[in-house]
């Protein structure tokens, strides 16, 4: 079984905004790709790559992070830490990792600048690129 991190909000959409986010859902994925549990745990202070949350994820299984927004600085910590992220989602966070195991998406390919307010995004509003 793999875990898949999801940055999502009090209502479950993926956040625009990794190291802004309220919580983080992690989501176990079966052998034959149904998720079959989700548990979420709230976010630490601070942005993505300076805070402990690579660690705190990677401790708990998580070897793929679906977010919206996110900068270079903490793609690069997540992956210290063996976790590959997949950029510009959006939408409901279970939906996402449903298409993401059935591989219908893929990674945006784009980072934000540090700081930066404005990301791009799939325009279908559930996924990054299909």
């Amino acid at each position: 079984m793999k875990k898949i991190a999801v940055p999502v909000t009090e209502n479950k959409q993926i956040d625009e905004h990794f190291g802004h986010c309220s919580f983080y859902s992690i989501f176990t994925i079966s052998d034959d790709n149904k998720i079959v549990d989700t548990k979420t745990i709230p976010a630490e202070q601070g942005c993505g790559c300076k805070s402990n949350i690579a660690f705190t994820l990677a401790a708990e299984g998580v070897s793929i992070m679906l977010a919206g927004g996110i900068g270079g600085g903490a793609i690069n910590v997540l992956a210290q830490v063996g976790i590959t992220v997949v950029r510009g989602c959006a939408g409901n966070a279970a939906d996402a990792v449903q298409l993401f195991v059935d591989g219908k998406l893929t990674d945006s390919g784009e980072s934000c600048s540090q700081h930066e307010h404005h990301h791009g995004h799939g325009e279908d509003g559930h996924s990054c690129n299909h």
